[in-house]
């Protein structure tokens, strides 16, 4: 038995009374992120050690007990400590040297990524969930929510208010009901291609809603800036990314779960996205080039979810007891998958793989899901074997030491 985390998603029933004292609720969060963040900056520029979690919650109750800052009192304490946990967290973020991705914390604005989390005094019953100074609220439900609840995270998308049930189960990870094995290319065109011939076409969500996406911005361009049409309009275009998203994450998440469930070992190519999508613009003195068609290239990417899918696969799989595995992608492209042979004039197109030397001839991305799938099992083959040394050479080492004791 394995001890996990996992969360479920729903949509929660609001009304005016409710979505009043969540916006307040957020706001009140925001403020004390961006005032626990402004002194702490403060404070670096002078060569200050900087204010942690316990300090920060100091100054908390402070600005409570304040005339200025009485309204904090209208917020739940747990849900404005949870900000202040959040805001340490990010400062030990940006301080480690192991973390590839560091940055310091910036300042939050109002209506982008608002949320709150009530880590206690939160019950779920049926088809309600209850909220601290907010009370009991319906929510749509779709599946049966199991285990312990540990916490319920809300957060307002598209003009709607979604909550996030963490809980903690105790599930059992056995072996995976099939032995079979798959490898998997990623494309642009082609979403995934599948070793054993499938080719699965991506549904490319941002590229189908663009349009109506640019007449929606520019219509917004042509109001006056914080007038009710004008803020009407940012929640159409707000809608219409949210919805963007969802068929995103929906197509995804059911290829990935398919997936999971019919292979127990499934070997992908280790892309580095942030690469692959980089910006060809360069600087002045040193321009880019082709840079309206690596732009165009760049939304393609980012488009299809890979490493979002690649996440779903890999979680959905060790549930199910199978396993993920990522391969080195070089020359899978340009060798065949029957004889070997590698040059890049057997990529004769972007579609089309034809071997110079044996002359097999398939699709570019089957056969270089091919490619990954033999890399992949004799990457395991090896990991096996050095596996299997290593024990004897162990074995043997304590037989080497044990036996002239026992002399």
């Amino acid at each position: 038995m394995l001890k996990i985390r996992k969360a479920y998603k729903v949509q929660i029933k609001t009304n005016r009374d409710i979505e009043h004292k969540l916006v307040r609720f957020c706001g009140s969060s925001r403020f004390v992120w961006n005032k626990s963040l402004a002194m702490n900056l403060e404070r670096l520029e002078k060569r200050q050690p900087i204010l942690w979690y316990n300090e920060l919650a100091f100054w908390l109750t402070v600005w409570k007990r304040s005339d200025e800052y009485s309204f904090l009192k209208e917020c739940p304490s747990q849900v404005l400590q949870q900000k202040l946990k959040d805001l340490e967290r990010a400062f030990r973020d940006c301080f480690d040297k192991g973390q590839p991705l560091k940055r310091a914390p910036v300042f939050k604005k109002k209506g982008l990524g608002d949320g709150i989390r009530f880590p206690q005094s939160v019950k779920v019953d049926n088809r309600r969930i209850f909220l601290p100074k907010i009370g009991w609220i319906g929510f749509h439900k779709s599946c049966e929510i199991i285990g312990k609840i540990k916490q319920i995270t809300i957060t307002n998308r598209g003009a709607q208010w979604f909550a996030s049930i963490q809980v903690e189960q105790m599930v059992e990870i056995g072996k995976h009901a099939s032995d079979s094995e798959i490898g998997i290319d990623a494309g642009v065109k082609c979403f995934a291609a599948f070793s054993d011939g499938t080719m699965i076409e991506g549904v490319h969500s941002f590229r189908k809603h663009e349009e109506r996406l640019a007449r929606e911005q520019r219509k917004l361009a042509r109001k006056k800036k914080g007038s009710n049409n004008w803020k009407k309009q940012k929640r159409e275009i707000a809608k219409l990314h949210h919805t963007i998203a969802n068929v995103r994450s929906d197509f995804l998440h059911k290829l990935s779960t398919e997936v999971s469930e019919k292979q127990a070992k499934v070997y992908v190519e280790g892309m580095n996205i942030k690469n692959m999508s980089a910006s060809a613009r360069g600087s002045i003195e040193e321009p880019g080039r082709n840079v309206k068609a690596k732009s165009g290239l760049n939304k393609s990417i980012l488009d299809q979810g890979w490493y979002k899918f690649r996440q779903q696969l890999d979680y959905k799989l060790f549930w199910r007891g199978g396993m993920l595995v990522e391969v080195n992608p070089r020359h899978t492209s340009q060798r065949c998958s029957c004889c070997g042979h590698t040059t890049k004039e057997n990529r004769a197109s972007q579609a089309v793989f034809r071997c110079q030397a044996c002359g097999h001839e398939e699709n570019a991305d089957v056969n270089a899901a091919k490619n990954i799938l033999t890399v992949g099992q004799t990457v395991m083959i090896a990991c096996q074997a050095n596996r299997m040394s290593g024990r004897q050479q162990e074995s043997a080492g304590t037989r080497e030491e044990v036996l002239p004791v026992a002399s």
